[in-house]
């Protein structure tokens, strides 16, 4: 990967493992994880601090016990100076600002690191995603720098299309989600029966919110194929993310689906990582790809499924 031309950067909440840094040349700007025995450590998007099953069945049991902070004003002029000594422009990808201060607090280091490097060129994204989906635009940022895109033209890029990332799966512990801030309108599906899944979208901020449910698995998988059918954009030209959280089976049957019905170039199933994983909780098993813009009220991805659900093609 050729990274020498400017530097693409993400917080730690876009969930790229390390061989996927490596691939695709990402620097990852490491957020901070608080811990229930009173330990603060960074996350670096690696499991070496936890094994993956035991994190999610803690967090399940005390969800309070784990709380994230991003980097602050100081972390992220350490890390923009490390590359601007080396005279090199850089492009940092950021969790959606409806979610978290993060793009606040690197601008904030922007402005202090342009005093004194007026001649590097740093442009800061909010990808108004989080997790996966954050992650997913970092990859096609990595892509189209490969094509020799310049840093503006992908940045001009993923201001114009970032909500066209689409989410489509389901969410299991509703409740979990809603405490921890990543999903909305979650109130009314509180209660449900056993084996219901919401199924969720992103909306303008990048929050999850719950577009539609069904009863079973089987019938969610269909539900989400046919919503992804109509929302997808040349899926045989990119590259689709599964993420799970203590759902490997889930995912692995889905990836089986999408890869039979829209013959992408690659389907990869992510782990979320604690970063994330802290609020989201276990119970995640979802789509990340490129499509149709997002409707601002989601009137219209809410009809697919309705149209899917009642019984319409």
């Amino acid at each position: 990967m050729n990274a020498e031309k400017f530097v693409i950067m993400a917080d730690a909440t876009c969930d790229l493992g390390e061989q996927m840094q490596r691939e695709y040349g990402i620097v990852i700007v490491p957020s901070h994880i608080n811990l229930p025995d009173g330990r603060c450590i960074p996350s670096f998007l690696k499991w070496e601090e936890f094994d993956r099953d035991e994190f999610y069945t803690n967090l399940k049991n005390n969800p309070a016990g784990y709380t994230t902070a991003p980097p602050n004003v100081e972390e992220f002029y350490a890390a923009f100076e490390e590359y601007a000594k080396q005279g090199r422009d850089m492009l940092l990808l950021t969790i959606s600002s409806g979610i978290s201060g993060t793009y606040n607090f690197a601008s904030a280091a922007k402005k202090e690191i342009g005093e004194k490097y007026p001649e590097v060129n740093i442009r800061i994204v909010d990808t108004l995603r989080f997790g996966p989906g954050h992650g997913l635009i970092t990859v096609y940022a990595s892509k189209l720098r490969e094509e020799g895109k310049s840093l503006d033209e992908i940045a001009n890029y993923i201001e114009a299309n970032r909500n066209r990332f689409h989410q489509a799966g389901w969410l299991d512990d509703l409740s979990f989600v809603a405490k921890k801030g990543r999903i909305t309108h979650a109130k009314a599906f509180f209660g449900t029966l056993a084996g219901v899944k919401p199924l969720g979208e992103f909306d303008y901020n990048g929050l999850t919110t719950v577009i539609g449910k069904v009863k079973g698995a089987k019938a969610a998988y269909q539900a989400l194929l046919n919503y992804m059918e109509n929302t997808i954009e040349d899926p045989e030209d990119q590259i689709i993310f599964i993420a799970q959280t203590s759902r490997y089976a889930q995912a692995e049957i889905y990836k089986q689906m999408i890869e039979e019905k829209f013959h992408p170039k690659a389907v990869f199933i992510n782990d979320v990582f604690p970063m994330c994983g802290i609020n989201i909780g276990p119970g995640l098993m979802a789509a990340y790809y490129f499509g149709k813009p997002i409707s601002k009220d989601l009137s219209e991805e809410r009809a697919i499924l309705d149209n899917f659900i009642n019984g319409g093609k």
